[in-house]
């Protein structure tokens, strides 16, 4: 009897004692993020992220995004887009106690390519596009805050600005956008 009493009064305390904090981001853990977002002009961005953390709740990051905007012409509109890949180190510069909520400011390194109306140089009414297609390349620095709904999953908000060179959309990008993250280990 006295072993079934203290049982219950173990599991009530334990019960009543409060949770226990699930430990986040620490190093070598690895997360894949899926992101959409919009774009300054008139566009969307879809990608993908593999974030590795490191000490301080810091992390890596390496990913795909494909860009898509579209310029009006006449009565019509000429699609864009571009395809990079990246590579960028991402600093925690603040967290709640609980480690539910981080905050970031991160800097990468982009390599893409870009396409204007996917190749086409001439339009419906005749006229001819200078734009030519191209390999692109840059830095992009941005701000992002990761909120865990449970241990494993994460919601995530983004603020970028792109500077790339050798296309013909422009140098700078402003993007925003949420994404979603899986703990994978």
């Amino acid at each position: 009897m006295k072993g079934k009493v203290l049982f219950i009064v173990t599991l009530l305390f334990v019960l009543l004692a409060g949770r226990a904090e699930a430990q986040r981001c620490l190093p070598k853990m690895r997360g894949i993020e899926l992101r959409a977002g919009l774009n300054e002009a008139d566009g969307y961005v879809l990608g993908a992220m593999l974030s590795s953390y490191a000490k301080g709740g810091n992390k890596w990051v390496y990913g795909l995004e494909y860009l898509k905007t579209s310029h009006g012409y006449r009565s019509t509109t000429i699609p864009a887009a571009q395809f990079t890949a990246e590579g960028g180190y991402y600093y925690n510069f603040l967290s709640d106690a609980k480690k539910v909520v981080f905050f970031y400011a991160g800097a990468s390194a982009l390599a893409g390519y870009e396409t204007v109306n996917w190749g086409g140089k001439t339009l419906y009414d005749g006229a001819r596009l200078n734009n030519k297609d191209a390999f692109v390349y840059g830095c992009a620095a941005t701000l992002e805050m990761e909120l865990y709904l449970v241990d494993f999953i994460a919601l995530t908000a983004s603020l970028r600005e792109r500077f790339l060179w050798g296309g013909s959309m422009g140098v700078c990008h402003t993007k925003y956008g949420i994404g979603v993250k899986f703990i994978i280990n």
